[in-house]
């Protein structure tokens, strides 16, 4: 059964939650969960945003064909190739063999590193300040390395100011049908849990956050979608 959400006009929600995992990396412990993000652009061409991990795979691609409903998916774009947002690349290309892949030239080199077999034809490698236009939607791509792995990037969509922000920001914990920060009460259920993520999982390499930020349209941006925890 499908569980997608609407972030903003065009754009939904199609990830999920795992709430059986007691150790993030087998390191961090957890004890609500935490999801996985990946969000659908429906413009005159479909674009996808990250996949998940493995273990929510099934739900995943439900949420992906519900909100295609019937459209094929030409793209996906890869801002990052850590397994638990990479995972699915092969399971979402086997579906939709024709999709391009966007991704950067260290992300591409991981997917073959990895084993991710993907039709050269079909690669799109994107680099800082590179822009693709799927209709309505322009995104533009800023590669953010080691924040916190070296092929990072993130994507902005200048139409609707969504920064699809990859790992720079995030949270543990599973969502539980609230979507946005402002749907909670993120000050007593959320800060602890955001910070210990950005300690343990960014917190070393903030000086590379400090730097993106410093590249990223700040004063442009009205959602920040990150591949963990709430929009």
């Amino acid at each position: 059964m499908h569980c997608v959400r609407e972030i903003t006009k065009d754009l939904y929600w199609v990830g999920g939650n795992d709430r059986r995992i007691t150790m993030f990396e087998n390191i961090h412990p957890l004890k609500d969960g935490v999801s996985y993000n990946s969000y659908l652009l429906l413009d005159k061409k479909t674009v996808l945003f990250d996949t998940v991990d493995w273990t929510i795979v099934r739900q995943f691609v439900e949420n992906v064909e519900y909100v295609l409903d019937g459209r094929t998916l030409d793209y996906l774009v890869i801002n990052h190739m850590e397994p638990d947002h990479a995972a699915a690349i092969e399971e979402v290309l086997l579906r939709y063999p024709k999709a391009k892949v966007i991704s950067t030239e260290k992300g591409f080199y991981l997917m073959h590193q990895f084993g991710f077999h993907i039709d050269p034809a079909n690669q799109i490698t994107v680099k800082e300040g590179d822009k693709q236009n799927f209709g309505k939607h322009e995104i533009v791509f800023v590669e953010a390395p080691m924040v916190h792995w070296p092929e990072a990037m993130v994507s902005f969509d200048t139409t609707n100011g969504v920064l699809f922000s990859a790992d720079a920001f995030g949270s543990f914990k599973a969502l539980n049908g609230a979507m946005f920060n402002d749907e909670v009460d993120f000050d007593k259920d959320w800060i602890d849990e955001a910070r210990r993520y950005y300690t343990n999982i960014v917190g070393k390499y903030g000086p590379h956050v400090q730097h993106l930020l410093g590249k990223a349209p700040v004063d442009q941006i009205k959602f920040i979608c990150p591949l963990h925890g709430p929009v």
